[in-house]
């Protein structure tokens, strides 16, 4: 066996699982801890370029971190700008070819214009689409509860069409791969197995704290909050929907924080069981070459979460120095 090998066979020293999460990205996995985030992405020559990210230690050690709400939103804020950049990085890995493994950036200024453009979008499709549909369902019937039910049915229809529809995409359909792959290596360090393939592969892809479960939190949230919230003003409608949105997402995050932590009690387990069966989507069964990007992300963050900057770099052929 390889250096790089054993490299990816060593058991780390656990901390907290609930402490770690990540994301795929284009033929890589990003992997976040408390205080560090690392990006792995296999390079179009076959190797795996890493780089980390130190996160805002107010953010995630601060007071901030033990406020109830106010740090779901700001963790999927800082989550949302991290992601990009992530995005970012393995899009000039993958496509540029051998002179971008040398001098991609994880630290380069986000492009917010698309980000915001993108939340627009969101919010139209997700959020003021199925109010209006649900308008023209009120002119038929005109009862408040069925109308806001009806409401939540078209928003959950069309968050779980946008995610079969894409999963065609050859693209994405690698990326949801590299998704089961993230989330069978944060399986396989929670249950202190040694993180290598053999043991990884044994893993389910799913995984009760992906986003794809916060999603459907959020619709299942909105059916109840927007039923409390009966008017007749199409004003106030239209703007309860925009500015409910981060009070969702504040008790979604803490309702899925709670879960991690006490993932075996039968109420979350009931709570988690749609976004599970939902992942059934967005997740693939990875292949071994995967499984590697993964695990190469995972060992790097949680090397600096453990050690920090002291922390020395690990020994492996298969990744080039971090900048």
């Amino acid at each position: 066996m390889s250096e790089a090998d054993s490299s990816t066979s060593r058991r780390p020293s656990r901390i907290s699982p609930t402490t770690y999460g990540g994301q795929a990205v284009l033929e890589g996995v990003m992997m976040r801890g408390r205080r560090w985030a690392a990006v792995a992405v296999r390079a179009p020559s076959s190797r795996i370029v890493v780089r980390s990210e130190r996160l805002p230690v107010h953010l995630y050690a601060g007071w901030i971190s033990k406020t109830p709400f106010l740090r779901g939103l700001a963790v999927l804020w800082d989550s949302l700008g991290v992601g990009m950049k992530c995005l970012m990085f393995s899009a000039e890995v993958a496509e540029q070819g051998e002179q971008a493994e040398e001098q991609a950036d994880l630290n380069r200024p986000i492009q917010w214009a698309p980000v915001v453009m993108m939340l627009l979008v969101a919010v139209g499709v997700f959020f003021l689409l199925p109010l209006g549909v649900a308008g023209l369902l009120e002119l038929a019937i005109p009862n408040t509860l069925v109308v806001h039910l009806f409401e939540g049915v078209v928003r959950l229809a069309l968050l779980v069409g946008y995610v079969w529809a894409i999963g065609f995409v050859p693209e994405i359909r690698r990326v949801f791969a590299y998704h089961g792959a993230e989330h069978m290596t944060i399986h396989a360090f929670e249950a202190g197995d040694p993180l290598d393939a053999e043991h990884i592969g044994r893993y389910s892809p799913a995984h009760p704290r992906c986003g794809t479960a916060f999603l459907l939190l959020v619709v299942a949230i909105s059916i109840v909050l927007f039923a409390l919230i009966p008017s007749t003003d199409w004003w106030i409608r239209i703007l309860s929907r925009i500015v409910a949105i981060p009070v969702i997402a504040g008790i979604a995050y803490e309702i899925l924080k709670y879960g991690g932590a006490h993932a075996e009690h039968p109420l979350m387990q009931l709570i988690v069981a749609p976004g599970l069966a939902l992942q059934a989507l967005t997740t693939r069964y990875p292949d071994t070459d995967m499984i590697e990007v993964a695990v190469s992300a995972f060992e790097e963050m949680h090397r600096l979460e453990v050690g920090g900057d002291s922390a020395p770099a690990p020994d492996t052929t298969s990744a080039p120095p971090l900048s």
